[in-house]
């Protein structure tokens, strides 16, 4: 018997993993202090009620022999579907429900997209990055090239006509740099993908936070999208299902490669992996689209956009580059005085006793970076705002 041995190129502590170690032992030898969490992207808010409710009628459905439900379809009830499908149209996008997957969430499928695949696929991803986009093809022994996010761009990395990739890894509103691109730079990645013949993995997981018009909320929205992407969504960050798990992959029925259709192919990876998402969380997931579900969750995500507002106008007054804030739950900052990343890291948890992530651990361009998150609760997010800007004029 033998292991993959692509396991044994994966950088060996996990990012969350290391931060979550050193906030333990630092809570472990100051049971004293109080330390604000503004690092990992976990939402604080609770399910909107009518969501609950539709979680709540869905597992009672499963008490009665009428309404009792086994097995989903493996790409997800058709009123669900629809209901992703009508959402899209109420931001001018047509996606039809037979185009979309209803699924555990996003990270699930950013992961186990490789599947459908070569390994011979060339993989680009801009840097700094999500891991998971990295890891899941380190493991499975495919080649990543990347591109550079920065400063100078902006943190929106751009295609380079010189570079020829397979596969493309793009996510806006990005995490971590909370950076979204506009329609022309989606175009410009558009027009590599179908002149290269390569697929766009397009993570929208944020797209509930963009606010400005020029940044589209779905690859769908650019033209030619449709012959060269795939989109992942998620309703972790957009209604809070992080416990819960829901979320929803889109491909177009015209997106061929290797003469291949890809919904087909993904489908029938589904149907072999995967048994779908259970009756109550597909019933709360339709809430989520429903007119009522949709003022309930704005008022959430209202509430984490004046998060995040709070802590840029902080970054402002301190004078500190930063990307983010506005389009994203995510503030990207530069780590002040020259600092590193884990340098600044621990200066905040020693100084401020405030938990935020290094930029390094995304890639070689987030270091010198800082990210902090705007899901964390009101007051402990004032608190934390003000404990930072302390130390930090103090210095």
């Amino acid at each position: 018997m033998k292991v993959n041995k692509n396991f044994d190129n994966l950088v060996s502590n996990y990012l969350f993993a290391e931060v979550a170690k050193r906030t333990s032992d630092f809570i472990e030898k100051n049971p004293d202090k109080k330390v604000i969490k503004l690092g990992i992207g976990d939402v604080t808010l609770p399910l909107a009620p009518v969501v609950v409710d539709a979680m709540k009628e869905g597992a009672d459905e499963l008490g009665k022999k009428e309404t009792f439900k086994g097995y989903p379809d493996y790409e997800g009830y058709e009123f669900v579907r629809q209901a992703v499908s009508d959402y899209y149209k109420s931001f001018g996008v047509t996606v039809g429900a037979d185009e979309i997957l209803i699924t555990d969430g996003a990270k699930s499928d950013s992961g186990n997209i490789g599947d459908i695949f070569s390994e011979d696929n060339v993989v680009l991803v801009t840097d700094p990055v999500y891991p998971v986009y990295v890891d899941s093809n380190i493991m499975a022994g495919r080649k990543i090239i990347y591109a550079d996010s920065n400063e100078r761009n902006g943190f929106a990395a751009m295609p380079d006509d010189s570079v020829k990739a397979d596969i493309i890894y793009l996510c806006s509103p990005n995490n971590p740099t909370g950076s979204a691109y506009t329609y022309d730079q989606l175009k410009a990645w558009v027009d590599y993908a179908n002149k290269n013949d390569s697929v766009i993995i397009y993570d929208a997981a944020y797209e509930a936070f963009i606010t400005e018009d020029n940044c589209p909320r779905s690859i769908f929205a650019v033209e030619g999208a449709r012959t060269c992407a795939i989109e992942l969504c998620s309703l972790s960050k957009t209604a809070g299902f992080t416990g819960t798990r829901c979320g929803y992959t889109v491909i177009p029925k015209e997106l061929e490669r290797d003469g291949h259709n890809i919904y087909k192919l993904w489908y029938r990876r589904e149907a072999t992996k995967f048994n779908g998402v259970s009756w109550p969380v597909q019933r709360g997931a339709a809430a989520v689209f429903s007119e009522e579900g949709q003022r309930q969750i704005k008022e959430n995500i209202a509430y984490y956009q004046e998060n995040a507002r709070i802590i840029s106008s902080a970054m402002d007054e301190l004078g500190i580059y930063y990307t983010g804030g506005k389009n994203s739950p995510y503030i990207w900052l530069k780590c002040p005085n020259g600092m590193g990343s884990w340098e600044f890291f621990d200066f905040l948890l020693e100084k401020a006793n405030v938990v935020g992530t290094p930029g390094e651990g995304f890639g070689e361009n987030g270091a010198g970076y800082f990210r902090l998150t705007s899901f964390g609760d009101r007051d402990n997010t004032i608190e934390a705002v003000e404990r930072i800007k302390k130390v930090l004029c103090n210095r």
